[in-house]
């Protein structure tokens, strides 16, 4: 059933729990206590203002994908499967060893 979520409990099983005034979690415990305020302190503590929490949103929004600057081009290329299995089977950033190969390859076979 699409958007439902299973629990440990039957609904009757639950609702024999709230009638009782029991609860399996803190909830009540949590809103009856006082909320956090900041003693004015120690400085790592403080909450953020909103101004700081979007700041720091979007500096995360800006560090996502490839770094600024690179000179990498996507593109689709086919290989032998042997070929692309040794450079698999020697581990992750086989990719990379095979863009060093290629280089490699283009120093000693200058086009003409």
């Amino acid at each position: 059933m699409a958007g439902s979520k299973r629990t440990s409990m039957a609904t009757n099983e639950t609702r024999a729990v709230r009638k009782r005034g029991e609860s399996r979690t803190n909830v009540a415990k949590v809103r009856a206590g006082a909320p956090y305020v900041w003693d004015g302190k120690n400085e790592d503590d403080r909450p953020l203002t909103r101004d700081e929490m979007h700041a720091g949103i979007e500096a995360y929004r800006k560090q996502r994908g490839r770094p600024a600057g690179s000179d990498k081009e996507s593109t689709t290329i086919r290989f032998d499967r042997g070929i692309l299995a040794a450079f698999r089977d020697a581990g992750p950033g086989w990719q990379t060893r095979m863009n060093a190969a290629l280089r490699d390859w283009l120093k000693n076979h200058s086009p003409a």
